[in-house]
């Protein structure tokens, strides 16, 4: 190809990756800011208090991405649906996501109500402390069937390139959570404003009151994005059935089941190789709490262009747009290293500050800005092992992330964990190190496979096509 073509392909989908990323990345943005906002408030309470909450985040974790997994095998079908021009198929593949969400729901719902007072003991919180977090745990898993319709809702109208819904309705759901964790979890005080005294009313529930708060702010949530979804203008499941549908369930379930057999064995991960911090005391979970939270702000570009390179890659594959393939990856793979280059040397610098935005411990704050200052590194690998999962998502082809993603969080980052603090006693800094191992693994074996064009249904039999 031309040169002068290449730079026209470039520009031509430059603006289509930035429309589908930007809602997506202010979403996030804005569902960090109220975890930051929700940390800093449990925060002000104490350590204790922080690592109860903080102690089954990576349960949540696993439910969520079991739940997430789904609407993958849903962002598949209906991007390649709409690239294909086929609408109808779309809006029934919409349908289907509507008897998805009932049964996960359902099915979620009893499981962690059940497992409340056990996740705890599971998880080696420190027995001062388990009583309020299975309490916690319990509250924020009660509106399970809304936060279902939440996650796979929103993927579903992602696939038809809609992300602007998701991203209004994400900011609902963020202003009714601050504005309750306020009311909530502080007792009744007065509050001076420039000069202005006042008395703000309260209920002082402490954790309790953050977890009710996110509980109704996630029942708004999933209540205003079924409404969205059943008026929506292009994909509305209304008038269709919802029984079974053979035809469109089991591509979808082909997709998702590896899909969500790795998240599963990845947040299963998450879950051991918290329960092995948590062993280490309460200032290593607290530390690496509020240094999960500070990080994920700063994967929110990464994470956005993923959901614009999934899509994309699924309408081109249903359009049979050989070309457009090859021109979003020479936009997506610079754009991505230059943004996550960008959020990695911000996160080195502002490390000590924004731990102490969370923290007054001086202990806690020394720790967390040491592991930040370490992943911060390995921010452009990641990076592009993000944009590569995005468009195997969008082609379909779930099961190489699986395996991949097995391999790395088993075979280095949990056995190099439990190793590391269990049987040589070394602390956070050395647990996280084998974090970034696992995520360098990721990066070496996605770019040896993606080299190798064989995920693109539409290469030539037996060819390969240089990404130049």
């Amino acid at each position: 190809m031309r040169t002068t073509d290449k730079r026209a392909g470039r520009c031509t989908m430059l603006p289509i990756v930035f429309a589908l990323a930007w809602p997506t990345m202010l979403e996030q943005l804005l569902q960090t800011a109220v975890q930051y906002i929700d940390t800093a408030m449990v925060g002000s309470l104490g350590t204790q208090a922080t690592a109860a909450v903080g102690a089954t985040t990576t349960v949540n974790w696993l439910v969520g991405s079991t739940i997430s997994a789904l609407g993958v095998g849903f962002l598949s079908q209906i991007a390649k649906a709409y690239g294909a021009g086929d609408r109808s198929k779309a809006s029934r593949t919409a349908a289907q996501a509507v008897l998805a969400v009932v049964i996960a729901g359902s099915f979620f719902t009893l499981l962690t109500l059940s497992l409340s007072g056990m996740v705890p003991i599971w998880m080696q919180v420190d027995p001062a402390i388990r009583s309020l977090a299975g309490q916690y745990f319990f509250i924020l898993y009660t509106p399970m069937l809304p936060r279902a319709a939440s996650i796979i809702f929103g993927t579903v109208l992602r696939a038809a390139g809609d992300t602007k819904t998701p991203m209004r309705v994400g900011l609902l759901v963020n202003l009714v959570n601050v504005i309750l964790n306020f009311l909530l979890i502080f007792p009744t005080r007065t509050i001076n404003v420039f000069g202005l005294r006042f008395t703000m009313p309260g209920a002082g529930l402490g954790v309790i009151g953050a977890g009710i708060a996110s509980a109704i702010a996630f029942t708004v949530g999933g209540v205003c994005i079924t409404i969205a979804l059943w008026h929506h203008p292009l994909i509305s499941p209304r008038g269709l059935s919802l029984r079974p549908d053979k035809s469109i369930l089991a591509p979808c379930l082909r997709v998702a089941m590896p899909n969500m057999l790795q998240r599963f064995g990845t947040s299963l991960g998450y879950v051991a190789f918290a329960a092995m911090i948590n062993s280490l005391g309460d200032i290593s979970t607290a530390a690496h709490t509020i240094a999960n939270t500070v990080e994920s702000a700063f994967y929110i570009p990464g994470y956005g262009m993923q959901t614009a390179a999934a899509t994309l890659t699924g309408n081109a594959i249903g359009a049979r747009d050989k070309e457009k393939i090859h021109s979003l990856t020479r936009v997506l793979f610079p754009l991505e290293v230059l943004l996550m280059t960008c959020s990695g040397a911000l996160l080195f610098a502002l490390a000590p500050a924004m731990m102490r935005i969370f923290a007054s411990d001086e202990a806690v704050i020394s720790l967390g800005a040491t592991v930040l200052r370490m992943v911060a590194l390995s921010e452009p690998f990641y990076g592009v092992s993000i944009i590569i999962e995005g468009m195997l998502f969008g082609a379909g082809k779930t099961m190489v992330p699986f395996v991949y993603n097995i391999i790395g969080m088993w075979g280095v980052r949990i056995i190099g964990t439990f190793i590391c603090t269990q049987l040589l006693t070394y602390g956070l800094v050395a647990a996280w190190a084998c974090m970034i191992a696992h995520n360098l693994l990721l990066f070496a074996l996605y770019i040896a496979y993606y080299l190798r064009w064989r995920w693109n249904p539409l290469a030539a039999p037996g060819g390969t096509h240089a990404v130049s």
